[in-house]
């Protein structure tokens, strides 16, 4: 029997400062505390540029400082968030311990006479 994995299910929603609804941007199955936290930073120094001079101050603090402590917390079995306001969007990443279940194998499996049907290139 296999066990469910540890690791940290991280998420990138977006939404306005007008109070609309957050969206989920993206979303990353880490599987460990620095690669989550290596994920956000990563988006965050790409976005750092075009966000205005307050926001990017706070990015780059993140960055040096910010990361280390949510990956200490993340190891600690905490949620963890950073966010950032910048015109009129507000952007926030989420991290959190998690344990992700096993998919059942299919190639021991019978599968439906419908997949037989399925060509990955149709469509292309």
């Amino acid at each position: 029997m296999v066990k469910p994995t540890p690791g940290y299910w991280c998420e990138c929603w977006t939404g306005g400062t007008d109070g609309t609804a957050p969206t989920r941007f993206a979303a990353f199955d880490a599987h460990s505390a620095g690669q989550a936290v290596r994920w956000i930073a990563i988006a965050l120094n790409t976005i750092t540029s075009a966000l205005d001079d307050n926001s990017a101050a706070h990015a780059w603090q993140w960055l040096y400082e910010g990361r280390h402590a949510m990956a200490e917390a993340l190891c600690q079995g905490k949620p963890c968030n950073v966010s950032f306001t910048t015109q009129r969007t507000r952007i926030t990443w989420t991290a959190r311990p998690v344990h992700f279940l096993p998919l059942a194998h299919r190639q021991a499996a019978r599968l439906p006479a419908c997949t037989d049907q399925f060509s990955p290139s149709a469509g292309q």
